[in-house]
């Protein structure tokens, strides 16, 4: 078995093996009642796209049992109200864990209708170590630059270079941030969330989040129920799983919508010359993976890119067509420009997405535990990919820096909550990143809430994305507080928007692709 002790250094071995595991039952009282958030100083930070956007920050305790302790700046963002009937703060949260939120509160009130927004501050924030919140963590600058060892650890020289790379990436956030690191994750996001309600003067605070930040706000919910007047959840992950098992279940559904695009090239073969059959499509995709892996494209996408790049198809089929010029290109005419421009737009990491990395994994390696024998994930996925090879082992990479973590892990929170008012759940039934079974534990163990099924759509973020239908409901529910109320586990069923249809041109911009709440998701949930 595989020890913590192989990637730690110095003092911060003695910190973490002095850490202990945050009980499942935490709660705020304590800190409510000893901390007191100063009301943040707003000054305007417009933009082209969000005019009305303004920006402050506020300090919270890094550990909330701790209030008179070191602390921390978030960044906070806000669109105020402009009319006479305001229904406070409304939360917004993209998910990741470790996505930007400051932009995504321009995006909501743009996104709203007019009457609805004007009735809310809406509040972005970037969660503790994110994009402008202070300290921001980057624990290892360039860590996906390319190229990256094959994923699929086919033979021992490939699974131990991934192996050193996952040790070297924990080994680098412990030296760099270990003071920090027992402090990154969802419960003490949560009980941020409540400082900032507090320093905004608000008896209670609206919340709607996506992905990651569902857990997120049901985590709070749980914390703070008293502080709760509307709840929305967007693309819900299941907290019965958190966070190991989610990965292993997100394989297969990543697989199955990787299919998904298969088939749609293949009823396109009219533009993409590929065949009508999606299993030998499949199989031209695998072997351009196996070419790549032996030759990089442009010497930056080998197999492991290339995966980095169509992942993104797998959260929004907007981007199936961009995809589809690129691979059809190479496998047609061996033309690797394509895909290498393709790389640049979804696959490349710059700057703010190794903060972003850093994030997901200092929270996803504290809230919950992880194998810390190699010997089970090498199990486990092997297993899975037998069923799911399109990413099941970049997705075991992309986590394996967990089994090598320097805290102890935590409880996850039991989200189990009759204290509320309803809430509103939305979630698409051919979702890969949040898999609509998530929608459906949640909807049962939050009382009193309503589930809206997206039918067919496979799309991960799928309010404010063009869906007239889902948006009425959201609309709705923010405006008067209704929610649907249906029989069985459905309480509202939309229909999901048709699939794109190809590009008109071969020389239509990338630059130009996909939805804006798409981009602020990012990928990874």
């Amino acid at each position: 078995m595989r020890t913590r002790a192989a990637v730690l250094c110095g003092a911060a071995v003695a910190l973490a093996g002095s850490l202990t595991a945050v009980p499942a039952e935490a709660s705020a009282p304590h800190s409510a009642q000893t901390f007191r958030a100063v009301k943040p100083s707003w000054k305007k930070c417009a933009t082209t796209d969000y005019p009305m956007l303004q920006c402050a920050s506020l300090k919270v305790p890094l550990d909330h049992a701790n209030p008179d302790g070191r602390q921390i700046t978030l960044a906070l963002s806000r669109v105020p109200h402009t009319a006479a009937k305001f229904q406070g703060p409304l939360l917004v949260n993209p998910g990741g864990p470790g996505g930007d939120g400051l932009t995504l509160a321009g995006f909501v009130a743009n996104s709203l209708p007019k009457e609805v927004a004007a009735q809310y501050d809406i509040i972005g924030f970037d969660p503790r170590g994110v994009g402008r919140s202070k300290p921001a963590l980057d624990c290892k600058p360039g860590y996906f630059g390319p190229v990256r060892p094959d994923s699929v650890p086919a033979t021992p020289e490939s699974e131990r270079a991934n192996l050193a790379r996952a040790k070297s990436f924990a080994a680098a956030c412990t030296k760099k941030y270990g003071h920090l690191l027992p402090y990154i994750n969802t419960i003490s996001a949560a009980h941020d969330i409540d400082a900032i309600r507090q320093a905004l003067g608000a008896r209670k605070i609206n919340y709607f989040g996506y992905s990651y930040g569902t857990y997120l706000g049901a985590v709070y919910a749980k914390l703070y129920p008293q502080r709760v007047r509307r709840l929305v959840l967007d693309s819900i992950a299941d907290p019965t799983d958190v966070w190991y098992t989610a990965n292993l279940n997100q394989d297969h559904a990543f697989n199955d919508r990787h299919r998904a695009f298969m088939a749609w090239v293949a009823k396109h073969d009219a533009r993409y010359r590929l065949g009508t059959d999606p299993e030998k499509i499949e199989a031209a995709w695998y072997a351009m993976r196996a070419a790549l892996a032996r030759n990089p494209a442009g010497g930056k996408v080998g197999a492991s890119e290339l995966e980095d790049t169509f992942v993104p198809g797998s959260y929004y089929n907007g981007y199936w067509p961009y995809l589809a010029e690129a691979f059809a290109a190479y496998v047609n005419h061996k033309n690797t420009g394509p895909l290498v421009e393709a790389y640049k737009h979804f696959g490349a990491v710059d700057a703010a997405d190794d903060n972003s990395y850093s994030i997901y994994a200092a929270v996803q390696c504290r809230d919950a535990f992880w194998p810390r024998d190699w010997h089970q994930w090498r199990k486990d996925n092997w297993a899975a990919y037998e069923k799911a090879p399109f990413m099941t082992w970049n997705n075991a990479w992309y986590n394996a820096p967990c089994a090598f973590w320097p805290t102890d892990s935590a409880q996850p929170v039991d989200i189990a909550n009759g204290k509320l008012p309803p809430a509103l759940l939305f979630q698409a039934t051919n979702d890969a990143a949040t898999p609509y079974e998530g929608g459906v534990t949640v909807h049962d163990l939050l009382a009193r809430s309503s589930l809206v099924v997206e039918q067919g759509g496979g799309n991960h973020g799928i309010t404010l994305s063009g869906n007239a239908c889902l948006d009425k409901y959201l609309a709705t529910y923010l405006s008067d507080g209704t929610v649907p109320r249906g029989v069985g586990t459905r309480d509202a069923v939309c229909d999901a928007l048709p699939d794109p249809k190809p590009l008109t041109s071969k020389a239509a911009s990338m630059s130009a692709r996909g939805s804006m709440l798409h981009r602020l998701l990012g990928f990874r949930g």
